[in-house]
């Protein structure tokens, strides 16, 4: 029987004043679909995996992860592993223009670059933490390198190829809406968005005023090309790997997956992530001490069966679960979480 346990969340914990981020180094590769550039924060701790971002579209990793990752609460985390955040083609900062008639890569040759940056840094497993397309592109490298990846954070992930209905749609909005316009939907709700709060205000300044608008678009296009991933409960197309799934309850994607604050839950409410991430790291047998404070609700069951992503579910719930596969045999039985973020 899954136990339900409530607890209080009663304080947040931003970067103390005078605390110093942490170094970083930034490198690049040749990839068989270009060049890729990554950060990498922390050395490499024994025996622990490396944790790799990808962020959305119209971001890069600093405006989609850095409030996450510098939330004072995130440090306890951060000290136990390396970081490896990487930014889609054309998304780094002071990245230049692609020229005119550049072919964009695709989401899945995105996913295919991953593997050149592990080869680069003798990495062997990561644990991916993705949102929105990065969301997706991780997805597509664990189905297709299952043995690196030791569990996923995916938030306000879309598993679905758009449908005719999402086309038409996306078509009639383009032309009455600007680029920025449409990717700042996606990333937000029309509430939010009308709200037009500080945060609002700044990732519409950040957005519309990029010097790399047009990389952002092909971008863009490529997400809105993707293919469905094609997940099925029990059935064949299944990840072998604990996964976690956030959505923020106003975020344009609620019904492909899951849960309650704004559309961006890694920005705007970073303290209740961070816990929902310790608590997942700890069943996956990493952390055991660290202490729970912020959590309003979890549960947690032995499961057998494989992890899958099941796309039309409406509930609000962060999932994470075990796999037969014996990918992680060394670990605890697999857990399912249910946060309110």
């Amino acid at each position: 029987m899954a136990e339900l346990q409530e607890v209080q969340i009663t304080e947040e914990k931003p970067l103390l004043p005078g605390q110093t981020p942490e170094a970083a180094k930034t490198h690049s590769v040749e990839t068989p679909y270009g060049s890729v550039t990554f950060t990498v924060y922390g050395t490499p701790k024994p025996k622990r995996p490396a944790i790799l971002t990808y962020h959305d579209v119209g971001l890069n990793y600093k405006s989609c992860f850095q409030p996450l990752f510098q939330f004072g609460d995130m440090q306890e985390i951060i000290q136990n592993f390396v970081r490896v955040h990487v930014d889609a083609p054309g998304m780094e900062e002071g990245a230049p223009v692609f020229p005119l008639g550049y072919q964009y890569p695709s989401l899945d040759q995105l996913a295919d670059m991953i593997p050149c940056v592990l080869q680069y840094l003798n990495f062997s497993t990561v644990i991916g933490v993705g949102v929105g397309a990065g969301a997706y592109i991780l997805s597509r490298y664990a189905l297709n390198h299952p043995d690196t990846v030791e569990g996923l954070v995916l938030i306000n992930i879309d598993p679905n190829a758009k449908g005719w209905m999402d086309w038409a749609a996306h078509k009639l909005t383009g032309l009455t809406s600007s680029i920025p316009e449409m990717i700042l939907g996606h990333l937000f709700s029309q509430e939010e968005l009308s709200g037009n709060s500080e945060l609002i205000q700044k990732y519409r300044n950040i957005i519309t005023h990029a010097p790399n608008l047009d990389n952002i678009e092909l971008y863009w296009n490529s997400y809105n090309n993707r293919r469905d991933l094609n997940f099925e409960r029990g059935g064949d197309i299944t990840l072998k790997c604990p996964v976690m799934l956030v959505v923020g309850d106003q975020a344009p994607h609620e019904d492909a997956v899951m849960a309650d604050s704004g559309g961006q839950p890694q920005l705007t409410q970073p303290g209740k992530l961070t816990e929902a991430f310790k608590y997942f790291l700890q069943g996956m047998g990493y952390m055991a001490s660290s202490c729970m404070t912020r959590l309003s609700r979890s549960r947690t069951a032995s499961l057998t069966s494989a992890a899958s992503i099941d796309g039309n579910r409406s509930r609000s719930r962060t999932l994470s679960q075990s796999s037969e596969s014996g990918t992680l045999s060394s670990g605890p039985p697999g857990h399912t979480m249910e946060v309110s973020c």
